[in-house]
């Protein structure tokens, strides 16, 4: 048994490029930034941030969600598997690592600074889409109480000082 699972939450490098494919497919590409925060060692020592930037490859309806929605700067959460491609180039073997997105949430503002509104669930490809602000919709069934078997028992008065 094997696992590939990505988890990222970042921000868009530049808008997303979109492309559509003569078989009617939709492939949106673009780079996002992860940035582990820097910290202060204990002799002292500043450790700076640290930015990763991973090449993002979208398919379907989720491109299309991505053509719509995503611009440079937006915030993202991105679950996703991970690929590495190989090619020849100049007779060198080199590689390129990409996250196929499996589900994507928009977090934050729209670009444009106005709040997000509920947007419905976009593309037939998948559901998975939904604004982070979105409302979930929840019932609450209050439990029913049951009876306790100690509800019955007479009162014993004691000898205790509180």
């Amino acid at each position: 048994m094997s696992v590939n699972k990505v988890i990222l939450l970042g921000n868009v490098g530049k808008d997303p490029e979109v492309r559509y494919l003569d078989n009617n497919n939709v492939v949106a590409r673009f780079p996002l930034a992860t940035t582990e925060r820097g910290y202060t060692g204990r002799d002292g020592r500043q450790i700076p941030d640290r930015t990763e930037w991973h090449n993002i490859v979208v398919w379907r309806g989720l491109a299309q969600v991505v053509e719509k929605y995503v611009k440079k700067g937006t915030q993202l959460f991105i679950e996703g598997k991970i690929r590495t491609n190989s090619y020849e180039k100049d007779g060198i073997k080199r590689y390129s690592t990409e996250i196929y997105v499996d589900n994507l949430t928009l977090l934050g503002r729209r670009p444009d600074g106005s709040a997000p509104t509920n947007e419905p669930s976009m593309g037939s490809a998948t559901n998975n889409y939904m604004p982070a602000s979105a409302p979930m919709e929840q019932s609450f069934i209050p439990p029913t109480p049951t009876p306790s078997p100690f509800d019955n028992l007479p009162e014993v008065e004691d000898d205790l000082p509180f």
